[in-house]
């Protein structure tokens, strides 16, 4: 259940606010005046939640689930117990997520600068942004409107933040342009140099990286994920992206619009990602590859030739889904095979 110490509801809420709210089309019988006070999971669920089901694993709790209403497709509405209003969807969790939106819908920070913020005469700070304990703002740098920028957050020289973002604490973020809604969690390092050099014997030569960052609109970037700028193209993050924490992106990738990349996941230099990328987590790329829209990689897959838009690819070296396990499957027989004999 929700902790109303950390989480605070806007409830209550009427069955057919929320179905307006979602677009979700009420069930046969379903009260659209009926109010409800919170969500939560159908084990847990009370006469006054919003509770979802999007999994048939879960078919069985739910038929016995106390939940007042349900998010539900309209293939298990005949399943649905007694007594349960329902929310009928084509994508249950999309429509659960837009009703938890409207229970707990973002909180805009009360404005404000803390006295032991450190902010820069050149920088322009909009309207309503609260800048917390130990933050630093640094030298022409621009805040936009209702932004937040957490504890000991350091925000560089030149760098402009769109409106309605949120910087985490300890966040630092240099040679980057952030558009807005974006969300960049603690720890994340943006902008910093990329990792460029002249290989010789008698000693290295570091490559000045003189590109940006760029981040889209409505991005959010995991705690102690790392985004290098570039060597001289920018390094951009496509709008609608979800970067999950410790990612590490080299200088001059290129990522699509409404990319989802898991923990762990490390891009190296140049490699272009197209929109509607899934990367699972501790998933690797090799530089200088293109990775075609749509493209799925299975969780710990090396990736080191080009991929076709829409591939599902899986292993080290990744190969097409279904070939991966044909392998696997003739791999484990002669396994068998061998400790029979």
């Amino acid at each position: 259940m929700v902790d109303s110490r950390f989480f605070r509801s806007e409830g209550p809420i009427s069955l057919g606010e929320l179905a307006r709210l979602c677009g979700a089309e009420l069930g046969v019988g379903a009260n659209p005046d009926q109010m409800f006070n919170d969500v939560a999971p159908l084990d847990l669920a009370g006469p006054d939640h919003v509770s979802f089901l999007d999994n048939r694993k879960y078919i069985d709790t739910f038929k016995v689930s106390r939940a007042g209403a349900c998010v539900v497709h309209s293939d298990m509405v005949d399943q649905a117990p007694s007594g349960m209003q329902l929310l009928i969807s084509r994508n249950p969790y999309k429509t659960y997520a837009l009703v938890a939106q409207a229970f707990y819908p973002r909180v805009i920070p009360q404005p404000g600068i803390a006295p032991t913020a450190t902010v820069d005469v050149s920088a322009v700070i909009g309207e309503d942004v609260r800048i917390e304990a130990g933050a630093v703002i640094g030298p022409r740098a621009e805040i936009g409107n209702r932004c937040l920028i957490g504890p000991n957050a350091v925000i560089g020289e030149a760098v402009t933040i769109g409106d309605d973002s949120i910087v985490g604490a300890n966040a630092t973020l240099s040679h980057c342009l952030i558009g807005a809604r974006v969300h960049i969690y603690p720890g994340a390092c943006i902008g910093q140099r990329g990792f460029g050099f002249a290989i010789d014997p008698s000693g290295h030569v570091k490559v000045p990286q003189l590109g940006r960052v760029i981040i889209e609109d409505d991005v959010e970037i995991g705690a102690n994920t790392t985004i290098d700028r570039g060597a001289g193209p920018d390094t951009v993050i496509g709008a609608g992206s979800m970067i999950d924490n410790l990612v590490q992106i080299g200088h001059n990738v290129r990522l699509g619009k409404h990319c989802v990349i898991a923990a762990q996941v490390g891009m190296s230099g140049s490699s272009v990602l197209g929109d509607l990328v899934i990367m699972g987590g501790q998933g690797g790329i090799a530089g200088h590859l293109k990775i075609g829209s749509g493209v799925q990689i299975a969780a710990q897959s090396g990736i080191l030739k080009n991929i076709a838009p829409g591939e599902k690819v899986m292993g080290t070296p990744a190969k097409p889904l279904k070939q991966f396990f044909r392998e696997v499957a003739i791999l484990g027989r002669l396994a068998t095979k061998k400790k029979d004999i």
